[in-house]
């Protein structure tokens, strides 16, 4: 007997919920509200409408949107149609829209009320070559097209391109498969346990790897969609009382926001937080738990369809001390449900002891990695080379098996012909109870070729000296790896997705921003 099987795609996921729940609340974007039922008829309206604009299969949508209905809906509906989605960064320049408009040679362009400027500049730089849909065409178009779905062939088809940061040169349109994001979705809602009852407010971008997957792993739940354009720390304590909720993700510098605010407060219903990037200091850690919140650490890149790899906490890990708990907390953990076991190797690509000392390059392989660079073959065969996705991030891998992040690498200082690892430093700093963030860059030096130089914003109403800090590090580190400078700064600057942009600071020092070879372990 032969059984079939149906190609696995993140749509269906409302599929299911518009035949199981449809008269439960699925999204809150301010004064509109939509059931399942509703929100399921709306995609597929929009899917219709992409074939009367001519959107043939495989064509690319890009939209231009902050976190709305508008976007939620486009991450069903896109696909839907058969077409690919391009889920733009509203924080970009028109030009750099522009170009990656251009690249991804999409045909529409969809963009909500507040960004049609924006989204008309983008057009022009990109030479006018897409057929621009404003809020106001876009919701007469959902009214008034018939309903319609496109089955998916092949659960590895192109479902959506994101583009990378680009901070070091052209972005890159980096390849989503209906599978990965199927499963990767799955993983999510897992790990972040939601359930019907929960309420997830929308304060990562949704145009950030799909929001980290998680536009297609509230749906999966059955749970409730929170919009919220912008993460104001005010609006979000607001919504986290009046929406009752239960779960949010967000960088770490929304989570700095959230704790220092004057609206900080206990909530009346647990809430769970997933960060990436730069593990949570303990001052922050310490902070959130007396607002009893608990914030999950995770791993990722835009190539992994987000977070790839979890901490995966373990109950005995409560009864530690505090400092060790947020020691383990601050590790990139293991792979997620659905995640191959991530590897730490050497230049030569054998593993690196699991001893938590010896550096080496995490790689990563499994169903929740991209297809490739759309339109760059040589970049994606760089990227892995031994069939195996080369993440250019420094690492160490411990005995129980979990992976501690430890620098990227053009972010190695290599100090006297010591390697100095920055986020080893910053962790040493951070454990200062009056360090809110800090961030480690090389400055030249001509003895020693290159010197640590932090970077720190204190507590607010806090106070740390220059030479407290660097004993802060020499306690805990050899003295080499202590910082000759600290900088005391109001702020950090960051990337539209949230992360430290290390190469302005060391703009700041008036050191040119070199770029490190992989040649990353020295002899001593």
């Amino acid at each position: 007997m032969t059984f079939s099987s149906t190609p696995l795609t993140p749509t269906a996921f409302l599929r299911r919920c518009a035949f199981v729940c449809p008269e439960r609340l699925a999204v809150v974007d301010r004064a509109l509200k939509l059931t399942y039922g509703e929100l399921w008829g709306r995609t597929r309206r929009l899917a219709g409408a992409l074939g009367r604009l001519e959107v043939p299969p495989g064509g690319r949508v890009a939209v231009l949107s902050a976190n709305t209905h508008m976007m939620l809906e486009a991450h069903y509906g896109v696909p839907l149609g058969g077409a690919v989605l391009v889920a733009l960064n509203m924080r970009l320049s028109p030009r750099e829209l522009g170009y990656i408009i251009g690249h991804s040679e999409s045909r529409v362009l969809l963009c909500d009320s507040e960004l049609e400027a924006l989204g008309r500049e983008a057009n022009a730089a990109s030479g006018g070559r897409v057929r621009l849909i404003g809020a106001s065409e876009y919701e007469r178009l959902v009214e008034e097209s018939p309903e319609a779905s496109r089955a998916v062939g092949d659960e590895r088809e192109l479902l959506a391109i994101n583009y990378t940061s680009g901070t070091t040169g052209r972005p890159k349109g980096v390849m989503y498969h209906h599978r990965g994001a199927y499963l990767q979705a799955l993983a999510m809602a897992y790990h972040s346990a939601l359930a019907a009852g929960s309420v997830y407010l929308w304060t990562l971008p949704m145009f950030h790897c799909n929001g980290w997957c998680f536009t297609w792993a509230v749906t999966a739940a059955g749970a409730r969609h929170v919009c919220i354009p912008r993460p104001d720390p005010a609006a979000v304590w607001r919504l986290i009382d009046e929406e009752q909720v239960t779960h949010l993700c967000a960088a770490p510098t929304v989570l700095v926001d959230l704790a220092s605010h004057a609206a900080a407060h206990r909530p009346r219903q647990p809430v769970r937080i997933a960060t990436g990037g730069a593990p949570p200091s303990p001052a922050l850690l310490a902070r959130l738990r007396e607002l009893s919140i608990d914030v999950e650490h995770l791993y990722g890149l835009t190539e992994t369809f987000g977070p790839v790899m979890i901490c995966d906490w373990k109950p005995e890990w409560d009864a530690l001390e505090p400092e060790r708990r947020a020691r383990l907390k601050a590790r990139q953990g293991v792979g997620n449900l659905i995640a191959e076991a991530p590897r730490v190797v050497t230049p030569d690509g054998s593993d690196v002891p699991a001893d938590g000392q010896t550096l080496g390059e995490i790689v990563l392989r499994g169903n929740d990695l991209m297809l490739g660079y759309y339109r760059d073959p040589e970049a994606t065969a760089a990227a892995a080379p031994d069939g195996w996705f080369h993440t250019g991030d420094l690492g160490v891998m411990h005995a129980d098996g979990y992976v501690e992040l430890r620098d990227r690498l053009k972010d190695v200082i290599i100090s006297g012909g010591e390697n100095i690892a920055s986020v080893e430093v910053e962790q040493a700093i951070s454990s200062h109870p009056s360090v809110l963030e800090v961030a480690v860059v090389a400055r030249s030096d001509e003895r020693f070729g290159e010197r640590p130089v932090a970077f720190v914003r204190l507590v607010a109403g806090a106070q740390a000296s220059e030479r407290e800090l660097i004993e802060q590090v020499r306690k805990r580190l050899a003295g080499f790896k202590a910082p000759d400078e600290v900088v005391f700064v109001e702020s950090l600057p960051r990337t539209s997705t949230g992360k430290v942009q290390k190469f302005a600071l060391r703009q700041q020092l008036r050191e040119p921003s070199t770029q490190k070879e992989r040649e990353w372990i020295t002899k001593r």
